[in-house]
């Protein structure tokens, strides 16, 4: 029995794809209420549960020999500081706990490249940059490195667990909307009329999915993997997505401050609106910062690899247009 949480998310029910594809049994933790739009049609047995309910965990890690825990909050918004700690931190803290009293043989847990230290520009990021809540970007980047030194805490009391830091992940099978699938459907809808110029390092989801099977076949006790993909510009991506939509990529870039005032105000309006922002200051920044990272380690350690940035873009507006979200 293999136990996946944040089993409805957009890596989760990639991720329990692959491992049906493998003919393993798979046990899926489900909030209470949550739309499992995306589990539908998959042979798996959906449990209700939390990952800040101890008890219900106790119930979902039972004769699980490993468990996958995807759960988490991710929030590029300001003011989500109590709710990303709640979950992504604490709720770390009750898997971890869970896996010991049930004795599960062995934990994945997924945190994220923003978890690592933040390194100047032209720096490679790899395994041996540190986890250091106090020098990454923004409370979600925070969160966590903080639930990744509670998953070391847990490897040095006897726990078997692996850690997983993926980069910017995008592909299909995107029902509950990432920020990229976000981009995505924005831009096929005439949205976006300006750009920055950043770099970014984006993985394809079915990538990340297959390097956590990986990892729980072949990842060593205590150590990180990074999943990353591929570098591109932000005005690249755009003319990739100009070739898919047939809508021309927008022409003019914005200065960088200029962005940043922009990115304040409308973060502020779409909070009276109750609508997503289509940018934030935190993204801002993101897109700005070092993503010179390296999955050297998981190549040669885990037999890990990445599909090219182009094809995952294909893909998934292909996917939203088959679901008719995407109309051109």
């Amino acid at each position: 029995m293999i136990t996946v949480t944040g089993a409805t998310g957009h890596l989760g029910n990639v991720l329990i794809r692959e491992l049906l594809e493998k003919g393993e049994k798979i046990r899926a933790l489900i909030l209470p209420h949550e739309k499992v739009d995306s589990l539908s049609g998959l042979a798996i047995e959906k449990v209700p549960g939390d990952v800040c309910n101890p008890y219900s965990l106790e119930k979902a890690f039972e004769d699980a020999k490993i468990v996958f825990h995807c759960a988490g909050v991710i929030s590029i918004l300001p003011g989500k500081w109590k709710w990303l700690y709640r979950v992504n931190v604490q709720g770390t803290k009750n898997v971890i706990d869970a896996c010991i009293k049930k004795k599960v043989k062995r934990l994945i847990y997924t945190s994220s490249i923003h978890a690592l230290v933040e390194l100047p520009q032209g720096e490679l990021i790899d395994e041996s940059t540190s986890f250091n809540p106090d020098q990454v970007l923004g409370d979600y980047s925070k969160s966590k490195a903080l639930a990744t030194l509670e998953v070391l805490k847990g490897i040095k009391q006897g726990l078997d667990a692996v850690i997983i830091c993926p980069s910017g992940i995008i592909g299909p099978y995107d029902y509950r909307l990432s920020e990229m699938g976000r981009l995505v459907l924005n831009y096929s809808q005439g949205k976006i009329k300006a750009y920055i110029d950043g770099t970014y390092d984006f993985v394809d989801v079915r990538d990340v999915a297959k390097g956590h099977i990986l990892a729980s076949e072949k990842g060593k006790k205590g150590e990180c993997y990074i999943l990353s993909g591929n570098q591109i510009k932000v005005y690249e991506l755009f003319q990739i997505l100009e070739k898919l939509s047939g809508i021309k990529a927008p022409a003019f870039k914005m200065p960088y401050q200029l962005a940043k005032i922009a990115a304040f105000f409308n973060v502020l309006f779409c909070t009276i609106v109750k609508n997503q922002p289509l940018f934030t200051p935190f993204s801002i920044k993101v897109l700005k910062s070092n993503s010179l990272i390296s999955n050297r380690k998981a190549v040669n350690e885990l037999g890990y690899s990445s599909r090219s940035l182009n094809k995952s873009i294909s893909d998934t507006f292909q996917w939203f247009k088959e679901r008719e979200e995407i109309r051109v």
